[in-house]
């Protein structure tokens, strides 16, 4: 078989075992496999899909080139028909670097968790009541980036601080590709600003944690009721204000781990705790998928995506009009924009580049 691509990043034995694979796979569906397959089969088939089709795809521009250079050469060939597969020609041959760095892309080691939905926790940090300012700034937006992206944003719990903002909120987010995008998003995020209860015109700096959790299904991890230690009191609002006289708040220990939920938002004792487990299952999750990223990245500051919650992502520079990305070096003078949700989508698309320029990178030896 002729190799299909000049590219020496991608082996040719690397290709003919993905086109092996897929035959492979497309013939067990097509022989009615056992209820208990088929759903690992078509997942598998819809994963592969995309790579064998832009391997098809290389293969026809090669070949429609090697069309077009049998017209050069033949000396029946009329000038204007030479002139035409000679521009043609030239063309697809700088189509093809392109369709080959797509296919690197396909190629790379995909992130499971990548199509799961998220859970997004903003909490203020450092800074007092600017910083719950900057955390509800923060959540609403990547409330309007959710809904540009056509994704679907929930509120799980809320805790609002006096002024306005909040000491701490999360919420689900469900649609596709939430977490593929979203997981760059985990990390300190820094405001300089003017605070608006500031007479003297004086920058403050202040913090707040982001933290994106992939949404954890029951089958993603097993917890055992005997590994869990379940209080409950009377849930009480800002101020020790009560709301609600029952003891429907819970506090869900996860005693191996040491992983503590609580969630009060609820009336019902019931929900409260169907939320905490929701929770509690997905800081379980990543925390396992974190410890594995550990040990296959080596050096978790060296990739992009790490999710790290103590290390400090971006800047956001209010008198300057500009926000900075520490990890990839990235200043924007957009930051209305961006803060608003609008301009979000260019800072993620950028982490999402440099993070695969790492991978490809690290790769090369091993595609």
């Amino acid at each position: 078989m002729a190799a299909l691509t000049d590219n020496n990043m991608i082996k040719q034995e690397k290709i003919d075992q993905l086109l092996s694979r897929f035959d492979a796979v497309e013939s067990e569906l097509s022989s009615g496999p056992e209820p208990s397959k088929l759903i690992a089969l078509s997942k598998e088939h819809s994963d592969l899909m995309p790579v064998v089709e832009m391997l098809r795809n290389i293969v026809n521009v090669r070949q429609e080139i090697i069309d077009l250079k049998e017209i050069l050469n033949d000396k029946d060939s009329d000038a204007e028909m030479i002139e035409m597969a000679k521009e043609e020609a030239s063309e697809l041959e700088k189509n093809i670097p392109t369709l080959e760095h797509d296919l690197q892309i396909l190629l790379l080691p995909k992130d499971m968790a990548d199509e799961k939905n998220a859970i997004l926790e903003v909490r203020a940090g450092t800074g007092g009541d600017e910083a719950a300012l900057f955390a509800g700034d923060l959540f609403r937006m990547y409330k309007r980036y959710s809904d540009l992206n056509g994704w679907k944003l929930q509120i799980i719990s809320q805790s609002a601080s006096e002024r306005g903002g909040f000491k701490e909120i999360s919420a689900t987010i469900a649609g596709k590709g939430v977490f593929a995008k979203m997981k760059y998003e985990s990390g300190v995020h820094r405001v300089q600003r003017v605070p608006s209860t500031e007479s003297g015109g004086r920058v403050h700096t202040s913090a707040a944690t982001v933290a994106v959790l992939p949404e954890a299904e029951e089958v993603d991890v097993k917890i055992e009721d005997k590994d869990l230690r379940i209080d409950v009191f009377r849930a009480s609002g800002p101020g020790g204000q009560s709301v609600n006289t029952t003891d429907s708040a819970v506090r869900i220990t996860h005693i191996p781990t040491g992983i503590v939920v609580s969630q009060q938002d609820e009336k019902s004792q019931h929900k409260n705790r169907a939320k905490g487990m929701m929770v509690l299952r997905s800081r379980i999750y990543e925390a396992e998928r974190q410890r594995l990223h550990d040990i296959r990245a080596g050096d978790r500051k060296e990739q992009v995506g790490s999710g790290d919650r103590s290390e400090r992502i971006r800047t956001y520079n209010f008198p300057q009009g500009r926000v900075s990305d520490h990890r990839i070096n990235l200043t924007l003078y957009k930051l209305d924009k961006l803060i608003a949700g609008d301009g979000l989508h260019e800072m993620i698309n950028a982490l999402i580049n440099d993070d695969q320029a790492r991978k490809l990178s690290a790769l090369q030896n091993e595609i």
